[in-house]
């Protein structure tokens, strides 16, 4: 796969992300090309990671996870082994949805999602507790503004 992708690359970069369950016909269809060849790009751009997987996204609140908290945390050393430590940790927690490493006074940024206050502030202990975690901050969301899990393309 060449290092930049042609219009027909980011077409089909497009309509998979608009609509990963189509068939291949079909997306050969929408970015004019035929199937065969159409599914020889789509391959070659998963084997050069461009397409990293295909989900279903679900709805978090339908599924009884009322709580989306932003947890911030501040470890006690940014040494490479233990910045890796508390990393493994968050891993491991399935209420963690992201982790985002910080430049700045927040070393961590943790979006976190649970069923109610009651289980996501055991979490919060869970969490304090964790390797070299100097202390957390959250913020309890009121709504989401935007949900936007595409790349612009």
């Amino acid at each position: 796969m060449p290092a930049t992708l042609d219009a027909i690359d980011r077409k089909i970069l497009k309509e998979l992300q608009d609509d990963g369950r189509m068939t291949n016909v079909e997306l050969a269809r929408r970015v004019g090309i035929s199937a065969p060849p159409c599914l020889r790009r789509v391959r070659a751009l998963e084997e050069a990671g461009y397409i990293k997987g295909y989900r279903a996204l679900l709805d978090e609140k339908m599924l009884g996870y009322e709580v989306v908290v932003f947890a911030f945390v501040h470890l006690s050393s940014q040494a490479e082994s233990d910045l890796n430590a508390f990393e493994a940790f968050v891993r491991a927690q399935p209420l963690v949805r992201e982790c985002w490493m910080l430049s700045g006074e927040i070393d961590f940024v943790l979006k976190c999602v649970a069923p109610d206050l009651k289980t996501f502030q055991a979490f919060v202990e869970k969490l304090t507790a964790g390797p070299n975690v100097r202390n957390v901050k959250t913020s309890l969301t009121l709504r989401q503004s935007k949900d936007a899990a595409m790349v612009p393309m």
